[in-house]
């Protein structure tokens, strides 16, 4: 298998793309769905949390599902966490102008060793974020943690990159299918190079690996959402 790339290496990818993970209609052309999935997540929360006060937004980007969120309820107690600063900045500008004064915190670094106590979150947003995570050790102690952060009752929403647990169906879904979206975007060099830095950046996991594993730390609940090819919305009731 290719060497991973480092956590710095990731940091600075996401520093120098800070204007298009600001749209929230466009910021992320090679998802699948993406649009869909953040108004589903967000109608979702609200739909459980009518009354939400502490959400805790991990791999937050610049910001758009805490944006998108707060267009449905405001104020909430927001933290933000990222590793690129810039990205940070950005959210926090973009938060705060619709949250009414109420508390935005941010945290820049490693999402895995959040100074932040247990039990101190009614939802935790996680997108896009989790297929950074490599071996299973640190999947489990990864989805453990995140269920220690929640208080009782509290629920995390999952929207990211899978993988198929058998070698046949992940051909067909990841390479050809999904290797025809990104075609369809730019062209097949286009394609190339989204693979590549998958490949390079990236270990997603299989959607019924992960929802297993939710269960496995504690979780009482999961439910899925959405699933379109290699990309799924998934949550998690504590």
């Amino acid at each position: 298998m290719t060497e991973k790339s480092s956590l710095q290496e990731i940091e600075s990818r996401f520093d120098n793309d800070v204007e298009r993970f600001s749209n929230l209609d466009t910021g992320q052309l090679t998802t699948l769905d993406a649009k869909f999935n953040m108004d589903l997540i967000v109608e979702s929360i609200v739909r459980c949390y009518p009354n939400l006060k502490n959400v805790l937004d991990i791999g937050c980007g610049a910001g758009n599902y805490s944006v998108r969120l707060l267009q449905e309820i405001s104020p909430i107690d927001i933290v933000l966490s990222d590793l690129s600063q810039p990205m940070l900045d950005k959210a926090k500008e973009r938060v705060e102008a619709l949250n009414q004064n109420e508390k935005v915190e941010v945290i820049k670094g490693d999402f895995r060793s959040l100074p932040v106590a247990d039990e101190s979150f009614d939802v935790i947003i996680a997108t896009a974020v989790l297929h950074h995570l490599r071996d299973d050790a640190d999947w489990e102690s990864t989805f453990q943690m995140l269920h220690n952060k929640l208080r009782k009752g509290g629920s995390i929403w999952i929207f990211d990159l899978i993988t198929q647990a058998s070698s046949p169906l992940q051909e067909l879904i990841y390479k050809q299918r999904y290797g025809e979206y990104l075609s369809a975007l730019k062209d097949d060099a286009y394609r190339d190079h989204v693979f590549a830095y998958i490949e390079k950046e990236d270990s997603p996991r299989s959607l019924v690996y992960q929802l297993d594993l939710l269960k496995q730390v504690g979780f009482h609940s999961v439910d899925v959402l959405h699933k379109n090819l290699c990309f799924a919305s998934y949550v998690a009731f504590k």
